[in-house]
């Protein structure tokens, strides 16, 4: 299977490619804003290199978020819009998934996910399934619903630190790109159209409304 991934929820762009036969292609770069205009010749940056069209592609996965609001929609569309054109079944990851599988936690994970101004998104796992929905929660909150019942090892994610007492369990970074591949790659039918994963509503408002 040919599976493509990307990833603009964070502070970069970073793309991956999986082909039989060949070594995982991932390129990534840093970058606050620009994740619009720079992922298509990412995409066919890494097309080229593995000497694949893009109707070779079999499976697009693309995180969801949380992450940044406009990144993620930029990511969603995009893995959306190329799927459909080229032909491929198309896969939305969580970053709370991908955190998850990049840590090789085998047992009871919490992820929690730092949304900024004293919140984070919460969302336990076990064997590296989710047993629960995503939930946002105030910092607060998540540290008297969950930081008796989980040792600061099974908790993970950006916003690690904020509910435990250990603050060295914390990681912002951006896991690593085959992570995603293998998510993508091990989904299984049938496929939903990916929605980007908003950790609140948009700040902004349509004229008019409240």
């Amino acid at each position: 299977m040919r599976i493509l991934a990307i990833d603009t929820t964070g502070q970069g762009c970073s793309v991956a490619l999986r082909a039989p036969g060949q070594a995982d292609l991932v390129l990534t770069e840093a970058m606050a804003r620009g994740q619009a205009e720079r992922l298509a010749p990412m995409v066919e940056g890494v097309l080229e290199t593995a000497g694949l069209s893009p109707r070779d592609l079999d499976r697009i996965g693309v995180c969801t978020g949380p992450g940044s609001f406009a990144g993620s929609r930029i990511g969603v569309a995009f893995a959306r819009g190329l799927a459909l054109a080229v032909g491929a079944n198309c896969v939305g990851i969580t970053r709370l998934a991908w955190d998850v599988a990049s840590a090789g936690a085998d047992g009871d994970t919490l992820a929690v996910h730092d949304a900024r101004r004293g919140e984070v998104v919460v969302q336990p796992f076990t064997a590296g399934q989710a047993t629960h929905e995503a939930k946002t929660m105030s910092v607060d909150a998540a540290r008297k619903a969950f930081s008796g019942s989980w040792r600061s090892e099974q908790v993970l994610g950006s916003g690690a630190g904020l509910i435990t007492d250990n603050s060295d369990v914390a990681d912002d970074s951006v896991p690593d790109p085959g992570f995603l591949l293998d998510l993508a790659g091990s989904a299984t039918a049938p496929f939903d159209p990916p929605k980007p994963f908003y950790a609140r509503p948009p700040d902004a408002k349509l004229p008019g409304t409240k």
